[in-house]
């Protein structure tokens, strides 16, 4: 087995190893109030993207569109922005980017005016066929503003032989492969699509009789929406002066969604697929205890993620749960440590030991998911430091052997420690005690699910079984030409 070649940095941040959701979305139709009432929405939504947010609104006559980098609260909080944007309808959107440095031409919800008016889309998910797309368009004239996958959409709908929007729309659809959820608005109507396989997640609501489009429930919960429903793999839903309207362009078939929303990117707080995500997270971690026991005294979560599922240990184990590590909320980026013995004291200012809970004991900390392991080595040396007697990890999900392309910023292969060390390699790489992780059966037995086909599987969990539900068209392209990929094909 090969040993990753990279060495823990000296600052130390718990979040810095983590995946990253890329993007969070958000529409409103027929609220005096839109353009605030979608700023809270997005506020909801910060854990999906905190890298740009904006939101566009139509007020009968024109769009107004204002797109920032930075988190949502660095700017539309501003009464002044929020005035600019008015209007009875809008749409908005958080971003976190893969690939390439996030800049305002990326930042959606993008506009464009097509020969049947203008037209705004916020995209969460990524397109395994974008780069293809792209080169086709380019090859024909189209000339691109942006360098996202979702602006494909906007010339797609543009070129589409149709006399409705809504039918230009759907021909746009038929053309992408991978994952979305797509929230778009024209002068009349709100539109929501998920793709055939509903990987990437959207829900309905309704505020004062007025619909919502949204990523999460939680978005709902922040404004005193109702949650009407999920939206359907597949399903394409219009709301217009004349009511909502559904439609189901795509044939049939089996929902596959993230598996990944249940164990990370989804808030605890919201319900998913009509299952409570922080539920879920403890039944995770009473799956990993009954899979995974330890001879300890006491269960350490990883904050925050690893929370849920540290509770749900204990709770089926019957061993004390304590915060072993304090996380301080109120640190943003630091300051520039000049020297070592500066950078050393720096590691404290986000996290710290809580030596009472750990010293002289054995502990098991318990996270949600190990990706390239960097920062599990700091947090164990972390306990040791503090005295603990024995740290033994768990992992409250499969090892990630395989890295996403459907809107989750994973590291390529050859830098995923599941994928290159077996599991006392990878106990010996982060030097821990003991090492152990809930198995893919557990993740579904947890999910309410008996998993019944691993040929066949209920939900996207190509990341543990390296069984990708789409075809993958931009690998081959990317394989060949990694420059200009990097370059032409950056994920939402």
């Amino acid at each position: 087995m090969r040993e990753p070649s990279e060495t823990p940095e000296p600052d130390f941040d718990i979040n810095a190893d983590r995946l990253r959701e890329e993007c969070g979305v958000f529409g409103i139709y027929g609220h005096p109030d839109a353009a605030a009432i979608t700023a809270l929405g997005l506020h909801a939504l910060q854990h999906r993207g905190q890298e740009a947010a904006g939101i566009v609104s139509y007020d009968g006559k024109r769009f107004h569109s204002e797109r920032r980098l930075g988190l949502v609260g660095d700017t539309f909080t501003r009464r002044e922005i929020i005035d600019r944007l008015p209007g009875t309808m809008a749409i908005g959107h958080v971003r976190y980017s893969t690939t390439g440095e996030t800049v305002l031409r990326n930042v959606q919800p993008l506009f464009a005016e097509l020969n049947s008016g203008g037209f705004a889309i916020s995209h969460n998910g990524n397109l395994t066929n974008g780069l293809s797309l792209r080169r086709q368009l380019v090859g024909e004239g189209a000339m691109m503003q942006s360098t996202t996958d979702t602006e494909v959409i906007l010339h797609l709908v543009a070129r589409a032989r149709r006399g409705r929007f809504i039918d230009k729309f759907i021909d746009g659809l038929r053309h992408l492969e991978g994952a979305y959820a797509f929230v778009g608005l024209t002068n009349k109507k709100l539109i929501g699509a998920r793709d055939p396989l509903g990987i990437r997640p959207l829900v309905q609501g309704r505020l004062d009789g007025c619909p919502i489009l949204a990523s999460e429930t939680c978005a709902l919960d922040i404004i005193g929406a109702q949650h009407v429903r999920d939206i359907d793999n597949g399903e394409v839903v219009v709301f217009d002066e004349e009511g909502a309207q559904t439609l189901r362009p795509f044939p049939p078939m089996p929902a596959r969604p993230c598996i990944f929303e249940y164990i990370y990117f989804a808030r605890p707080d919201s319900m998913v697929g009509g299952k409570s995500v922080y539920q879920i997270r403890k039944t995770m971690g009473q799956e990993l205890a009954r899979e995974a026991p330890a001879s300890v005294d006491v269960v350490v979560p990883v904050p925050d993620s690893g929370v849920p599922a540290a509770i749900g240990y204990a709770q089926a184990s019957g061993i004390p749960y304590e915060l072993g590590i304090i996380r301080n909320h109120y640190v943003g980026r630091t300051f520039i440590q000049p020297t070592q013995s500066i950078r050393e004291l720096g590691v404290r200012l986000k996290h710290n030991a809580n030596r009472a809970a750990v010293a002289g004991r054995r502990i098991v900390l318990v996270d949600d998911s190990l990706v390239r392991g960097t920062t599990s080595v700091k947090i164990v040396r972390m306990m040791r430091e503090a005295g603990a007697r024995e740290v033994h990890f768990r992992i409250a999900s499969p090892p990630i052997t395989h890295p996403d392309y459907y809107g989750i910023d994973t590291p390529e292969r050859d830098k995923l420690l599941a994928a290159n060390l077996d599991i006392d390699g990878m106990r010996r790489f982060i030097g821990a005690d003991s090492l152990a992780f809930l198995s893919v059966d557990g993740v579904y037995r947890a999910m309410g699910e008996e998993r019944r086909d691993p040929a066949r599987p209920q939900f996207t969990d190509h990341c543990f079984t390296g069984d990708y539900p789409t075809p993958l068209a931009d690998r081959a392209t990317e394989t060949a030409q990694p420059r200009q990929l990097s370059l032409l094909a950056e994920a939402v």
